[in-house]
């Protein structure tokens, strides 16, 4: 098996997710592609979903996993890393991209669980508030309550696309990551293909 160029193709695919990841948790701070509502955003008043500020995407699944993918790619360049020491290096770089991962996994799946922020009216409150209206509830199986959000236009099926995006992105990080972990491992302990041992 060669583990040098088996980190390359771990380390490829990381850096796409990474991108992905990033641009979907930016994209949450602007529901209706609109920055209006970043900037009218307070403690008191929220208008971005908690989930959002926690950057699970920016930090967890961004930084926390470029970072590794960098090494991991290193490790399949001749002469550079691709060696035990690189190998040995990359387990740990690697399991810093599943702690990532998870981050970004776990905040992820709260965001779509609780739904977003929005001004809604419904039966029990007719009069237009903003707030969680989703809380508690499982609104993802009952589509016809989504119009309970009347600003931003269509915040929900924005806040379930993309957090769902996110989820399926920081799942393959974890999985990725993980690999390289065994990869790793095999290529501490019977070197690379590229350090001619």
């Amino acid at each position: 098996m060669c583990t040098g160029a088996c980190s390359k193709f771990i380390a490829i695919p990381l850096y796409v997710l990474a991108l992905v990841s990033t641009i979907c948790n930016i994209m949450l701070f602007f529901p209706d592609f609109d920055t209006q509502y970043a900037s009218e955003d307070t403690e008191n008043s929220p208008r971005i979903t908690d989930e959002v500020k926690y950057m699970g995407g920016l930090i967890g699944g961004g930084i926390m996993v470029i970072i590794p993918a960098i090494h991991i790619h290193l490790t399949s360049a001749k002469n550079c890393c691709a060696n035990r020491c690189g190998m040995f290096l990359s387990i740990g770089f690697a399991a810093l991209g599943v702690l990532g991962g998870i981050y970004s996994l776990s905040v992820a799946a709260l965001g779509l669980t609780n739904g977003p922020v929005c001004q809604y009216s419904s039966t029990l409150n007719p009069e237009p508030t903003w707030g969680r209206p989703f809380l508690n509830t499982s609104y993802l199986g009952e589509k016809e309550i989504w119009d309970w959000c009347t600003e931003p236009e269509n915040v929900v099926e924005f806040n379930v696309g993309l957090f769902s995006t996110l989820m399926v992105a920081a799942a393959l990080e974890v999985i990725l990551c993980a690999f390289q972990m065994i990869n790793g491992l095999f290529g501490c302990i019977c070197g690379t293909c590229s350090d001619g041992e």
